[in-house]
């Protein structure tokens, strides 16, 4: 592990502005939270990735915070999530409202995995081990993830801190600051670090911002790395404020974020699969939709995709 740093304390890492969320025990009172109840299965029509263009390169939303990133043969996937449920355990926690817009046996071969955090709607070991098993993918990854990814089977793992960039990645990855935390149980909270990515891929910087609150760190990310082509912002599992404040976004504090980045373009994730806290399905991008017109965004800046769709970022 690394020195202590403004964000590693030599134990445990954290945000640098005091954001660090409620403690675990505040939980029981969120599970008292009503929740608006989903529905069990939204139909999903699996798509193919399309095959890219030698120039081009192709965003496919996955679902949740799964994205594929194809450019010049090179095929990154972010955050794979493929099993029915964001858990521990294959017969409880949070399940899947929509199946992956793409099959895992459509994937192409995937180059570069790209692990934001540990949380599990986020880290899938059931997927990774698949991922390793069939295309060997090197993982880039924030420090502290490295054993939980190597116990998957990987052996080509790069941890790096925030602001650094992946020396051996196919394409220039750097890891960008997030407000969030960590945990794959009651015990490791914040034993590993969190982030975001900053892609370049085809002349275009395109960014994954990762799980995040609302923080100055969106436009420190625009002022070190911009100008943003592309921003993947979430919008969903902001409910109840009181709780969710510090590490996700509400939709009016994504579009901001939008705005801070100074992003030609965005696109909305991690809302509409598994549902996390107790707003409905549908409701960030209401809420989203709502923001636009409020800030004057124009819907084409700030957009949602349906599952399994994919957008083309010209040359």
């Amino acid at each position: 592990m690394t020195s202590p740093t403004d964000h590693f304390d030599g134990r445990r890492f954290f945000n640098p502005n005091g954001a660090n969320g409620q403690p675990v025990w505040m939980v029981p009172r969120l599970l008292l939270t009503p929740w608006t109840r989903w529905p069990s299965e939204v139909p999903v029509e699996p798509r193919r990735p399309p095959r890219p263009g030698p120039d081009e390169v192709v965003i496919t939303f996955v679902g949740h915070a799964t994205f594929l990133i194809q450019v010049a043969g090179t095929n990154v996937l972010i955050d794979p999530v493929y099993s029915r449920r964001a858990s521990p355990f294959s017969f409880a926690g949070p399940r899947r409202a929509r199946a992956p817009g793409v099959r895992f046996d459509d994937l192409p071969p995937i180059s570069l995995v790209l692990l934001s955090h540990n949380h599990y709607d986020h880290c899938d070991l059931d997927t990774l081990m698949l991922l390793e098993r069939r295309f060997h993918p090197p993982v880039v990854t924030p420090l502290g993830n490295g054993r939980l990814l190597r116990s998957a089977g990987f052996r080509q793992v790069e941890e790096i801190d925030w602001w650094e960039t992946a020396s051996a990645a196919p394409l220039p990855i750097t890891l960008t600051r997030a407000q969030h935390f960590s945990a794959r149980g009651p015990f490791d909270r914040n034993r590993a670090l969190w982030g975001g990515f900053l892609i370049e891929a085809g002349g275009h910087r395109i960014l994954h911002a990762g799980d995040s609150g609302y923080g100055p760190h969106f436009r420190e990310i625009a002022g070190r790395l911009g100008p943003i082509d592309l921003a993947l912002l979430p919008i969903g599992a902001y409910e109840p404020r009181w709780f969710m404040k510090d590490i996700h976004m509400n939709p009016a504090e994504a579009v901001q974020a939008h705005l801070d980045l100074g992003a030609r373009q965005s696109i909305a994730m991690h809302f509409g699969t598994f549902q996390l806290t107790p707003e409905g399905i549908d409701e960030p991008v209401r809420e989203s939709a709502r923001a636009l017109r409020e800030r004057g965004v124009p819907t084409e800046r700030f957009r949602t995709m349906e599952v399994g769709e994919s957008v083309s970022l010209a040359p």
